[in-house]
């Protein structure tokens, strides 16, 4: 059978809503994926500012804001129907929505996007709230995307994420973990919003700064890197410790961007290091697939090949449609599970006390 579902993710760098529509098949306990349209709807400066400013909002503001921007998502996904001549060729829609608070110590996490709105707005069966029960199982929540990579993109022993937040994954005998690295695209971009960028485009601009050690160390000194794994970041990390430490040190915008792309490599290093001394993962002849926005800045990149690849990992960037939407094809595959009632959501990951089927269900259709 294979399952057409619209798979929908926003991340915390706030560049617009990513809409992929999919193919997935099962047969013989092997998935394959086929990505038949991909777009990322950008999101107007209002929607950016409303997003960005949520978590500051009274408990009815903000849930007046959770059901608009479940009805903007409905009309989104209506209009990118529409647009591909999809009516009736969609079994599913899962909605990663959009974060805001995040607090895996309380149990706690939030996404913006109501389900029950995105359904009664394209009349589709909607799965949403896709971390809920991981965290009240006791985990993280976060990652989520490693079902993904374990049953659509096996062959890789690393994956990397370079979106807001850089996230890795990894393969261990029959296991899977994964765990927030650093922040990332967010701080970049909000590195170059003083001179009216969005982003550093290839990351052009850092490679004419050099390295600020003094800040470099700082970086490296926070708390959150010598936490053990499973770990997760919230937004808050980045805007609120490591951005302001950033500021502090009042680097031209060239040089900030250099350091901090250096702390994202040298994280990274440092990452698979422990990974391979904690599991003894051989890391000779490995790959690893990078993907989010991130893998399209080509001196973030070149800057861990350098730290990877004399240690015998092969840094695979794969073509711009997988690079930008796998996130948002991963939401689409835990729909699918979610709709089978088969596990979704990883233990060995989040550290749960067990594998979840994670996902309230809204039914859109007619009886």
């Amino acid at each position: 059978m294979i399952y057409k579902a619209i798979g929908l993710m926003s991340g915390s760098s706030l560049d617009g809503l990513d809409i992929a529509y999919v193919h997935l098949q099962e047969t013989g306990g092997k998935w394959s994926v086929e990505i038949q349209y991909a777009t990322c709807l950008p999101y107007s400066h209002e929607w950016q500012e409303k997003l960005r400013s949520a978590i500051h909002l009274t408990a009815l503001d903000y849930m007046l804001l959770h059901a608009d921007y479940g009805h903007f998502i409905g009309q989104a996904v209506n209009q990118f129907i529409e647009t591909h001549g999809l009516w009736h060729k969609v079994d599913m829609i899962a909605s990663h929505g959009h974060t805001t608070f995040h607090l895996p110590l309380r149990s706690m996490t939030g996404q913006l996007g109501d389900g029950a709105a995105i359904a009664a707005e394209t009349g589709l069966p909607v799965i949403s709230d896709l971390r809920a029960l991981d965290l009240a199982f006791g985990g993280q929540g976060a990652p989520i995307v490693p079902i993904g990579e374990k049953l659509l993109w096996k062959e890789y022993g690393y994956l990397l994420n370079l979106g807001g937040i850089a996230n890795i994954s990894f393969r261990h005998e029959e296991h899977y973990y994964a765990y927030d690295i650093c922040p990332a695209n967010r701080i970049l971009n909000m590195l170059v919003k003083d001179l009216g960028w969005q982003m550093d485009e290839n990351g052009a601009l850092a490679a004419t700064g050099k390295t600020d050690q003094t800040l470099l160390s700082r970086l490296e000194q926070l708390d959150y890197y010598g936490m053990p794994y499973p770990k997760s970041l919230s937004n808050d990390f980045g805007t609120d410790v490591v951005y302001p430490l950033i500021k502090g040190q009042r680097l031209s915008v060239a040089d900030a961007l250099h350091t901090f792309v250096d702390h994202i490599a040298l994280q990274l290093e440092k990452e698979v290091l422990h990974i391979n001394s904690r599991h003894q993962v051989e890391i000779a002849g490995q790959s690893m697939l990078i993907t989010g926005g991130g893998a399209l800045n080509g001196f973030l990149i070149s800057r861990i090949r350098e730290k990877l690849e004399p240690m015998g990992i092969t840094v695979v960037v794969p073509d711009r449609q997988l690079v930008e939407f796998k996130e948002a094809v991963v939401m689409a595959l835990i729909g699918v599970l979610r709709w089978r009632e088969e596990y979704n959501v990883l233990s060995s990951v989040t550290g749960a006390r067990r594998d979840s089927i994670g996902g309230a269900m809204w039914l859109g259709t007619e009886a």
